[in-house]
Order: C-alpha cells, then structure tokens, then sequence
C-alpha cells in the first residue's frame, strides 16, 4: 500500500512517497541527516546540494567497504569449509580401514 511518509533532512521537509514502512523510511532520512550534519562540520561552507552529494558519496562508501567485507567473509567460509572437507576426506579412509 502507497503511503506519504514526511521527514526532515539537513532541516529541509520531505515527503516520501513508497511502500517502505514508515520507521524504515524515518530511520534512512536520519541516516542521512547525520551524514550531511558530519559533512558540514568539516567544511566551512557549502550548499545543501553540495552536503548531499558529498553524504551520498561517504554513504556509498560505507556500503562499498560492508560488500567487500562480506565478499571476503564469504570467501573466508568457503576456504575453511574446503579445508575441513579435505581433512574429512583424508581421514576417511584410514577410519574405514579399521
């Protein structure tokens, strides 16, 4: 069901308009908010645009960095796994013998 969420970013009000539950939505426009908010604290000036494109840039950033850690989590599993598999295999056969 379509629903109309209002929100407040960088103290500009937005409605959202989507299917999202309306916590969901609330808790990315604070996502967001704190983004820009971090932005601006190390610049000295800057336009609203510019903040939300450097907030969208860091944002992206920081789920670059999780896929790439659960890529390499993933990767890590399997290496494991196959290890293990290969000690089973190793000593199956002298555990068959007996």
């Amino acid at each position: 069901m379509t629903k109309t969420i209002d929100v407040e970013i960088y103290g500009q009000r937005y409605s959202i308009t989507g299917e999202a539950d309306e916590s969901y939505v609330k808790k990315l426009a604070e996502l967001v908010d704190t983004q820009m908010k971090h932005v601006a604290a190390g610049l000295r000036s800057a336009t609203p645009a510019k903040l939300a494109v450097l907030a969208a840039i860091n944002i992206a950033h920081e789920l670059m960095e999780s896929e790439r850690k659960s890529r390499q989590g993933e990767a890590d599993a399997d290496r494991r796994m196959a290890s293990l598999m290969d000690s089973i295999d190793q000593q199956m056969p002298s555990m068959l013998s007996r």
